[in-house]
């Protein structure tokens, strides 16, 4: 058991298919889990290492600390931890895997993201981040290279061994993270909350901005001093693309001092969706995730959906424009879709004749999901002025998560319940 990695095809139950990297204290393999049939990476520690009087006790402790996360992470943001083991001689934590690189490749002059992009980053983050906290974890090592790049463009925050979590026995280490990015707190080894990753998530904001940490020196101790006692230039002076509104964001995050800091990742998150907000996209279809979800967590439709649920929703929803006069659903059509109002209005008409208006925030077509059988469409629905549609097909909401499934059946039976009170209403005044 205690036999390097290299020299075997198998660790546990799990296939190893090839060096991913390496590094001082570990390497990360590619394997295969041929009981959950999925390909998943896998940390091992180096063995010489574990045997290392003090080390050994030092990285044995961070792996017990994310050995303890396994099954709890679930968020489309966070790499998912599956499984454990630590022992004296052997230790390795199996994960998700990921393809694609960290946000260190999108760090330097001349390889920077748009501008929008790094907003919609820093807002991802920040959500993950505040579902870690509500589970009483702080990450303490937020930095570039803990933030996976996918080929398709997202993220998810990985290595949650440094990790502060709230509920453990263990006595926590001092002395562990990156120093560039550490708050000033932490650099001076006080006590830590939640705010010391929305420093640090600042200074990952600055550099994915600017192509430069926010303080640079020949050694730690000169930037643990800057850090301490000084304040980076503001990251609209590096860059001109950055708005004062957006560098006022991550000057804020990066505050020296705790009161002036932002005090929640609700508020850290809301002003990054209010800046995507300001510079809206010309077609809906190109809308960012940021301003998507923001949009949807302020329908009261979706009001008792948890994070996670609603980013699910978001991958199985289509956002569409359409002009004014286009007919979205036809009367005696069989429906297989439900939407959602986001801009506009539309109008509900039976043989020509007015129903009612559909005004944002408004869903339509639902009966089409609750009855089983995909009845036809009982009316028409047209637009009456430009606007902005969510669709989301019927059978994507049959393959959903169980509780996403039932949060949408509890916002419908509001929906009729509503719909039944006006009814009620409108005959009562006849």
């Amino acid at each position: 058991m205690a036999k390097p990695p290299a020299a075997q095809k198998k660790l546990g139950k799990y296939e190893l298919i090839r060096e991913l990297g390496r590094g001082a204290t570990s390497t990360v393999w590619l394997g295969s889990d041929p009981f959950a049939r999925r390909q998943v990476a896998i940390k091992v520690a180096t063995p010489e290492i574990l045997k290392d009087p003090v080390k050994g006790r030092l990285y044995t402790h961070l792996f017990l600390n994310e050995a303890s996360l396994v099954g709890k992470l679930n968020h489309p943001h966070i790499v998912q931890i599956f499984d454990a083991v630590v022992t004296d001689t052997l230790s390795y934590i199996v994960m998700e895997y990921v393809a694609g690189s960290t946000l260190e490749t999108v760090c330097q002059p001349g390889r920077l993201l748009p501008v929008d992009k790094v907003v919609e980053i820093g807002f991802k983050c920040s959500r993950a981040l505040d579902f870690a906290f509500r589970l009483g974890i702080t990450h303490r090592d937020i930095k570039p290279a803990n933030i996976l790049l996918t080929p398709e463009g997202d993220i998810k925050i990985s290595d949650f061994g440094a990790a502060l979590v709230s509920r453990t026995e263990r006595t926590q280490v001092s002395g562990i993270g990156s120093p560039a990015y550490m708050s000033p707190q932490q650099v001076q080894e006080l006590p830590l909350d939640h705010r010391t990753d929305i420093y640090s998530l600042g200074v990952v904001l600055y550099e994915l901005l600017t192509g430069q940490k926010p303080f640079q020196g020949s050694s730690n101790y000169n930037v643990v001093y800057q850090i301490i006692h000084h304040d980076p230039p503001p990251v609209d002076q590096l860059n001109p693309e950055v708005s004062p509104a957006l560098a006022a964001i991550v000057t804020k995050a990066m505050a020296r001092e705790l009161e002036s800091r932002y005090g929640s990742w609700e508020a850290f998150s809301r002003d990054l969706a209010e800046v995507a907000r300001q510079h809206p996209p010309a077609q809906a279809r190109e809308l960012p995730d940021t301003a998507r979800f923001d949009i949807l967590r302020a329908l009261p439709f979706f009001r008792q959906f948890p994070d996670v649920e609603l980013w699910e929703v978001l991958r199985f929803a289509s956002w569409t424009q359409v002009p004014p006069g286009q007919v979205i659903m036809k009367d005696g059509e069989e429906g297989d879709f439900f939407c959602f109002l986001i801009q506009g209005e539309l109008k509900v008409t039976k043989q020509g004749r007015m129903l009612y208006l559909l005004t944002p925030g408004d869903c339509f077509g639902e009966m089409a999901v609750i009855l089983q059988q995909k009845p036809s469409r009982s009316a028409d629905v047209s637009s009456l002025t430009e606007a902005v549609i969510v669709r989301i097909p019927g059978q994507a909401l049959t393959e959903a998560s169980t509780a996403c499934r039932m949060h949408f059946y509890q916002a419908f039976l509001e929906v009729l319940t509503e719909r039944l009170r006006l009814s009620n209403q409108r005959l009562a005044a006849l």
